[in-house]
């Protein structure tokens, strides 16, 4: 999945990561703390990195002297994930950041310790928090009410394509939410009064043309992508059968996909800042009962 990772929210929740970083610790010459990131897929890993670097360093951290990054990268294969969140485990690193719901899950099953930052669908239901209010444990960060979205996308499709009637729903058997993604996109298309077929479930991105084809052969006039594989090789493989799709994730849209919907990212990123006082967890004693609340955006955008 190349995933649009609401880069402003989790920069500000990072930021407050750094800054409650224990003062006294800043004096320990060349000190050098770690954050690791876990994400799906590679498109969005340099310029988070990136963004990552100029938002650190405002707080005094600089990678290369007292900041390193460890990114991890599942490459659309969800099955390395806990392999990959092992390793971030044994690194200790002083945060995780876990980029949509299955890199969150695997952080979680990999640590009760280590301070865990999600951007995240569907917390609740995927297990990671028992309730928004009281979460408990070592995680933090945003709920993207990632599956409602994708039903968003079949009711843009009925406005930007009005002859469209069938739109295909392709989804990741791999990832936890699939089962609410389709209930959603199920859901839109009946009050949309447009038809949803073919509903596809694929295991990773080797069967993903072969259902692209399927979707072909059934006339299909569109496709709602799961946002987790919501990848450049995907958006090609749409726009080579000819099949206008449509995911959560901005970065689809940025790679060739013809359009994404989600969380508005400078209003998001700005609510993880001051909600979540992530900072202040990592200069307490990483307790497992001091989580704290995570939130909805509280605006969307369409690229």
């Amino acid at each position: 999945m190349a995933s649009y990772i609401e880069r402003r929210k989790l920069l500000a929740a990072l930021g407050g990561v750094a800054v409650a970083w224990p003062l006294v610790a800043r004096a320990q010459q060349m000190k050098v703390y770690r954050i690791g990131a876990l994400v799906v897929g590679n498109a969005d890993v340099d310029s988070l990195r990136t963004e990552l670097r100029e938002a650190l360093r405002k707080s005094g951290y600089v990678e290369g002297q007292n900041l390193l990054f460890e990114f991890r990268s599942a490459e659309e294969e969800l099955d390395r994930l806990p392999r990959l969140a092992a390793e971030l485990v044994a690194l200790k690193v002083d945060v995780i950041v876990a980029i949509y719901t299955p890199c969150a899950l695997a952080a979680q099953r990999a640590t009760r310790e280590i301070p865990i930052v999600i951007v995240s669908g569907n917390p609740i239901e995927t297990g990671l928090v028992p309730s928004l209010s009281r979460p408990g444990g070592n995680i933090t960060g945003v709920s993207l009410i990632a599956a409602e979205l994708h039903g968003k996308c079949v009711e843009l499709f009925r406005d930007m394509l009005p002859s469209l009637r069938r739109v295909a729903a392709l989804g990741n058997a791999a990832d936890p939410i699939s089962k609410l993604f389709l209930e959603q996109v199920q859901l839109a298309g009946r009050t949309t009064g447009i038809e949803i077929a073919p509903a596809i479930m694929v295991r990773g991105p080797g069967e993903i043309d072969e259902a692209f084809a399927a979707m072909k052969k059934e006339r299909a006039d569109a496709v709602i992508v799961q946002g987790s594989l919501a990848s450049k090789n995907t958006a090609e493989l749409a726009l080579t059968r000819g099949l206008p799709a449509a995911t959560v994730p901005r970065s689809f849209a940025e790679v060739g996909g013809l359009m994404s919907y989600g969380a508005d990212g400078p209003d998001s990123f700005r609510r993880a800042a001051a909600t979540h006082r992530v900072g202040t967890r990592l200069s307490e004693a990483r307790s497992p009962s001091r989580g704290q609340d995570p939130q909805h955006p509280s605006r969307h955008e369409l690229p």
